[in-house]
């Protein structure tokens, strides 16, 4: 999938697994003990162009990734923290 098409079809695909290619354009790590990143691929626009992603694997900025991992829709850690559409504890291959 494009990072566009997770957003399109995001209600379709909650809970379920979901594979993509895209490039790590933030990384976060060790935040509530996992790695946060934010990746793009160059579909969507503004609002559907930027998916972010956890796991505990490391990452580097720009490096691009197969990303495979559960999305997960409306999710709200608190502190201001809420994800409309998230990959959660995904994995990393190259």
């Amino acid at each position: 999938l494009t990072v566009e098409e997770v957003f399109a079809q995001a209600a379709a695909l909650n809970g379920k697994e979901v594979l993509l290619r895209a490039k790590v354009v933030k990384y976060n790590g060790g935040i509530m003990g996992k790695n946060w990143l934010h990746v793009q691929d160059g579909s969507g626009a503004a609002g559907t162009n930027d998916l972010t992603v956890t796991t505990s694997a490391p990452a580097e900025l720009g490096q691009v990734l197969l990303i495979k991992g559960t999305l997960a829709t409306g999710k709200d850690f608190g502190a201001g923290y809420k994800y409309a559409v998230l990959i959660e504890d995904a994995t990393l291959t190259q």
